[in-house]
């Protein structure tokens, strides 16, 4: 097999493409020949040791592809099965093992290629809009980053609930991406103040919720977009981890609710594991919830996907395809 490895934590060209034997599944596991394989802001943070890790750093966490052999005590899956997962460590690479229990099934009108970009990034966008905040019609929300993987996913959800959706972003190309999935009104960052864009834009009153995955240069002034009792989610840090403050902010601004999740909590048992790859996937194969594929790069590629994500120069998903 192959597989992506970083002996040390690093720059995008700390990663290695590495050649192993083929494992074979423990009890409780299944091997799958990944097909496609999704590149996420989490991985950067596991290769830049920001989240730390056994070394060497096996990278990826979310793909799809066809079982190839099974462990002892796995019933819910057969040879052949096509499936999606995320949460499953090494998943840069041709093979995987993985728990059978990550494992969803893959709708035959999907693509290994759907799969693999809808896992992370919708369920995500899922238990955002659907549980840490039950989004109401009539609500306004911020989404920073709305051109992005998760942002794109965010819009049009928020949009499916009856939300005003506002979102940020760097040029008006991706301005144009994010309206076309949903978002009501766009502000370019690089050109307005979005805080006073907020206000303007809301008569002064701010706005619901917050989602920003964008952490130390957006998070001070998300605090002061919200109205009074409103919701902070903050799901990322893309410009780096916030510093540290003082609660009583959030009393001072209006009593509001901070929330840092993340999506394994949301996923911690099969039958919530399915029921919202279940949503995700179903939407998607009915047209309900569109995803947008950046670009596939080959496997050996891996750092450059990297160098375009962290550059901010990627509008959409992007995969990589292990040959």
């Amino acid at each position: 097999m192959k597989i992506i490895r970083v002996p040390v934590p690093g720059d995008p060209g700390a990663m290695r493409l590495d050649e192993l034997p083929t494992p074979q599944p423990g009890p409780g596991q299944a091997r799958v020949r990944v097909h496609a394989a999704g590149v996420n802001f989490i991985d950067v943070y596991h290769r830049t040791g920001l989240y730390p890790g056994e070394l060497p750093i096996v990278l990826g966490r979310e793909g799809a592809g066809v079982v190839e052999s099974l462990g002892a005590g796995v019933s819910n899956l057969s040879v052949g099965d096509r499936v999606a997962w995320t949460n499953v460590a090494g998943s840069y690479a041709t093979h995987v093992i993985a728990p059978a229990e990550r494992l969803v099934p893959l709708p035959e009108a999907l693509s290994f290629r759907d799969g693999a970009a809808a896992m992370l990034q919708g369920m995500t966008a899922h238990y955002l809009t659907q549980s840490t905040v039950q989004l109401s019609a009539g609500d306004t929300v911020l989404v920073h980053a709305a051109a992005g993987g998760v942002g794109r996913l965010l819009c049009q959800l928020a949009h499916r609930a009856g939300c005003r959706v506002i979102g940020t972003a760097g040029t008006p190309a991706k301005a144009e991406a994010a309206r076309a999935h949903g978002a009501d009104e766009m502000i370019l960052y690089e050109e307005v103040d979005f805080e006073y864009e907020v206000r303007r834009l809301t008569n002064g009153a701010g706005v619901s919720v917050v989602y920003d995955s964008v952490g130390r240069a957006t998070f001070d002034r998300s605090l002061r977009c919200l109205s009074p009792r409103s919701t902070m989610v903050l799901f990322g840090q893309s410009s780096g981890p916030v510093p540290p403050f003082d609660p009583q902010l959030l009393n001072k601004l209006g009593s509001l609710y901070l929330t840092r999740p993340t999506l394994f909590h949301y996923t911690a048992t099969r039958a919530e594991l399915l029921a919202r790859a279940g949503d995700v996937l179903g939407w998607v194969a009915d047209g309900e919830l569109r995803l947008s594929i950046d670009e596939e790069l080959p496997l050996e590629r891996a750092a450059d996907a990297h160098r375009k994500l962290e550059a901010r120069q990627s509008s959409g998903k992007l995969l990589l395809i292990p040959s």
